[in-house]
């Protein structure tokens, strides 16, 4: 059973943001292509790379990605716009990189039906050492050089327990709702330590 730790360290300054709610968890570090096309987002992403600004992305609890606005997890993360084209008319293909996460602390719909969301950042976590983190940063590297570079936001910090437990979070065949309660954890030697564990159980450590 995953424990949520969800305490922080004092108030922090609320933000206003779009949300984009996907069918998918992005995690601080991580590249992540998307096909915009609905107006409502198209709208959003133009912004965005007009202004260098970030929206939030948060894994549907409720609805689908297309049509009516669906219902968002509490906690998502952050989302910038690395890069972008438009290869196909009415179509956007961009690439996001996830920064720091947040807590989603109220919502309202616009009449375009984007949702923007008024949110409370959730401090970055330090780098700490963890049991397990050589063997897991090993199946990292070995994963990052086998798919290509390319894929993932660099610096790699593989003596790091917090991005090491991301990148698994992000890269390993988990459900939804694991990897929701994964980005909600802020342990990251917890998090490590779950994961160090799946990769023992299903024998991918050599």
């Amino acid at each position: 059973m995953l424990v949520m730790n969800l305490l922080s360290a004092g108030p922090r300054p609320v933000e206003t943001v779009p949300i984009f709610p996907l069918a998918t968890v992005l995690y601080p570090g991580m590249r992540l292509p998307l096909s915009i096309f609905e107006p409502r987002y198209m709208d959003m992403a133009k912004a965005c790379i007009k202004h260098d600004s970030a929206f939030g992305a948060c894994l549907i609890r409720e609805g689908e990605e297309v049509g009516t606005p669906a219902v968002p997890e509490p906690v998502g993360c952050l989302a910038r716009i690395a890069e972008w084209d438009m290869e196909t008319v009415g179509v956007l293909k961009v690439k996001v990189e996830g920064l720091d996460r947040f807590r989603l602390l109220a919502t309202k719909t616009t009449r375009a039906g984007l949702i923007l969301g008024d949110i409370e950042r959730i401090a970055p976590e330090a780098p700490v050492q963890a049991p397990g983190l050589a063997q897991s940063a090993d199946f990292v590297r070995k994963v990052v050089e086998a798919v290509g570079s390319s894929r993932f936001a660099q610096p790699y910090r593989y003596d790091d327990a917090s991005w090491v437990g991301f990148r698994l979070a992000e890269i390993l065949p988990l459900r939804n709702i694991v990897k929701q309660k994964l980005l909600e954890l802020t342990d990251p030697g917890a998090r490590l330590a779950i994961l160090h564990r799946f990769l023992l159980e299903r024998k991918l450590l050599g």
